[in-house]
């Protein structure tokens, strides 16, 4: 898929319920664009559940809808990918002084246009409060990630996706996160290709319980 290597954005609206102390369910919704607000080009759509584990780790299970459109333009059809993606996760969490670690690790089975692929993850994501100890209401914080992506085929490196940024939790219901990311695709054709966004996260939060949230998106 051709590229504009102007800014552009990645926009997601995320919504966690915590049943109990053992279930959750989430659901996001995302729309990216080649250009800065312009030329929406690609939306995903997907929601499942968590079950928590002891010190605050998870294991995960999601499906979604991902659909990529012709550029230029703003959702112009003929659709170029349509994806239907099931996966399994398990997050592992630990704190090194004020410095809260996410560990993502997770495996994708992916219908792409009619072809089936695996397809592995993981994610290393540092969040550092600046204003308090921890992320709660009225914390304002640093947050990055690294995150690479694998298959079981040859060359397998697929993929990797960097962000920096930072956000603040208004209230234990809703934090927002602004940051830059890149992306980078790697092809054996080429050199690969990269892009880069603005990321804004809208992340609500439905949770009685009196763990902490680590502020990160399900995509």
């Amino acid at each position: 898929m051709a590229q504009s290597d102007k800014l552009g954005t990645w926009n997601i609206a995320n919504l966690g319920y915590r049943i109990n102390p053992k279930f959750g369910l989430f659901t996001e919704v995302q729309a990216r664009s080649q250009q800065f607000i312009d030329d929406f080009y690609y939306y995903e759509i997907k929601a499942g559940f968590n079950y928590y584990l002891p010190q605050k780790n998870s294991l995960s299970f999601g499906l979604g809808d991902y659909q990529t459109y012709t550029y230029p333009g703003n959702f112009k059809k003929p659709v170029v990918s349509s994806e239907f993606r099931m996966w399994e996760q398990f997050v592992l969490n630990n704190n090194i002084g004020r410095v809260k670690i996410e560990h993502r690790y997770r495996v994708e089975q992916r219908w792409v246009s009619g072809d089936y692929f695996n397809r592995f993850r993981y994610r290393v994501n540092p969040v550092v409060p600046i204003n308090h100890s921890s992320i709660i209401p009225k914390t304002i914080f640093f947050s990055t990630f690294d995150e690479v992506f694998f298959t079981d085929k040859a060359p397998y490196f697929l993929r990797n996706r960097f962000f920096a940024g930072a956000g603040y939790q208004f209230t234990k219901l809703f934090t927002l996160q602004m940051g830059f990311i890149r992306q980078f695709d790697y092809r054996t054709s080429d050199n690969g290709s990269g892009k880069n966004f603005i990321q804004t996260s809208l992340l609500f939060n439905v949770d009685n319980s009196k763990h902490e949230v680590h502020p990160s998106s399900a995509d």
